[in-house]
């Protein structure tokens, strides 16, 4: 299909102007695309069937989203004049806009995450070994997924049967036991930096939203306590800019999931500060009036470690002038193995998706949100993860999975049809436009609609569950202790 073009140049990073060529468009879309096994993970019924049907083949597809990102570009006027052709970001905003507008999410992530590994890598950030590309550890996943397929449990059939026999006790053990395994090596290499000569003297955890942090901060913590550091918590939510500096959007919601949202100025002069033992004055954040109410005196001793649970704790700008070898960084993030549907259609869950639903039950217990706010305010945390959290990964001293074999049947209880944990389909109706929303919505509904899962007494009685366990952070019943934010 033919579309008008009159865009003749673009504007290189460097302010260069070089001829547009359409094709690299096309090109770049396809190899997203084909990094997560090809456009089919995106086909969604009601949103993008018509192009699927009218195009055929991938070729095809990528050459209708590069048409429409063309006519994005043309109907800016500033982009007709000679001297103010799209620049190379401009053009990447578009490509992603026109992904997500058509529900193409699974592609558009890819090339999000590519684009900022790019820049990260331009930046001096990462270095090439670092380069996590498309944000997928294949070998990672390969591996989990064998260990996964001999208990019986890749697939969510498998899950439901093992649920429906009873067994579903040994998969907790199982998976409990392999993340308890994976902070034991955490804790070693922590004291194999320190007996290295390295003076580490801050520790992060970091990851995207609702990995299980909290839960794993407190648990590496101990591990490493009991091997005689000791730490001092810095809570880095009274970093945040007052809400007068976090304009809402058209539904009234704030974007605190980008790093901005903290004042990192501040922030990285506190923590060279702390690190040349001087003491600052932390401020002291009031939640209920959106600001800065005061300020405490805060000093870390010369024994001590800083200790920081924080989504951003990967992004250069926070720990600038800092060296690495004062930080020792954990990554933690799902890396969900468990395939649902059958056959030919079966896909593997998506790691979010998971994630999604341990922050919906997050929101309605801790935070007062309704979960069709947490599904409407997701694109903002799936924008600020795929710019400054998954693509510096490659950053991290140890990567260590929060995900759980047993979880989907565990938070299944939690989202019975009666409880109102879900949204209804309806109360989309007021945002027919919010497509990636909607798409969102029904995967998970879908999937939670394949899961048997165990009764809502089973999940919360601490019998099945230890009450250590990740997912206790979002079901409830959690007997971690979480520490206190000086």
């Amino acid at each position: 299909m033919g579309v008008e073009n009159r865009i003749v140049k673009i504007q290189k990073r460097n302010r260069a102007l070089v001829r547009f060529d359409p094709s690299r468009i096309r090109n770049a879309i396809l190899r997203a695309a084909e990094s997560i096994g090809g456009f089919a993970s995106d086909h969604n019924a009601g949103i993008n069937d018509r192009i699927f049907q009218a195009c055929g083949s991938a070729e095809n597809i990528a050459d209708f989203l590069t048409d429409a990102v063309v006519v994005c570009l043309n109907s800016d006027p500033h982009h007709l004049i000679a001297n103010f052709p799209p620049s190379i970001e401009v053009i990447q905003d578009e490509v992603l806009h026109v992904l997500r507008s058509h529900g193409f999410q699974h592609t558009g992530d890819a090339y999000a995450c590519y684009r900022w590994c790019r820049h990260w890598l331009r930046e001096g950030a990462i270095i090439k070994e670092q380069f996590v590309g498309n944000g997928f550890p294949a070998p990672v996943v390969q591996e989990k997924r064998a260990w996964s397929r001999s208990l019986g449990c890749d697939t969510v059939a498998g899950l439901n049967e093992i649920t429906r026999r009873g067994k579903l006790g040994e998969i907790v053990e199982a998976s409990v036991g392999r993340y308890e395994k994976s902070l034991d090596a955490a804790a070693d290499q922590m004291i194999e930096r320190i007996h290295a000569g390295d003076h580490v003297r801050l520790m992060w955890i970091s990851g995207p939203s609702s990995s299980g942090k909290t839960t794993t901060t407190v648990k590496l913590t101990e591990r490493l306590q009991r091997r005689g550091l000791r730490f001092l918590m810095l809570n880095l939510d009274d970093y945040f800019w007052p809400l007068v500096e976090h304009p809402t959007d058209w539904i009234n919601d704030r974007n605190y999931e980008t790093p901005e949202a903290l004042d990192i100025q501040l922030l990285n002069s506190h923590l060279r500060a702390l690190l040349a033992g001087e003491t600052i004055e932390k401020p002291v954040f009031n939640f209920k009036e959106g600001l800065r109410s005061g300020t405490k005196p805060v000093r870390l001793e010369a024994d001590q470690i800083l200790l920081l649970d924080c989504l951003h704790g990967l992004y250069p700008p926070i720990t600038e002038d800092i060296p690495a070898s004062a930080q020792f960084r954990v990554y933690i993030e799902n890396f969900e193995v468990i395939q649902v549907g059958e056959g030919a259609g079966s896909r593997p869950v998506p790691f979010m998706d998971v994630r999604m639903l341990r922050r919906i039950l997050r929101d309605v217990r801790h935070r007062n949100h309704s979960p069709l706010r947490t599904i409407l305010h997701w694109h903002y945390v799936r924008a600020g993860e795929l710019f400054s959290i998954i693509p510096l990964r490659g950053l991290a001293d140890v990567v260590i999975d929060g995900s759980f074999l047993f979880e989907l049947a565990a938070l299944k209880p939690f989202f019975n049809q009666n409880d109102g944990m879900l949204p209804a389909e309806s109360d989309f109706a007021d945002y027919a436009g919010f497509v990636d929303a909607r798409i969102r919505f029904q995967r998970i509904r879908d999937l939670l609609d394949a899961v048997d899962g165990i009764s809502i007494e089973q999940a919360i009685q601490p019998g099945l569950i230890p009450g250590d366990a990740v997912t206790r952070e979002f079901i409830g019943g959690s007997t971690v202790q979480i520490p206190h934010n000086e």
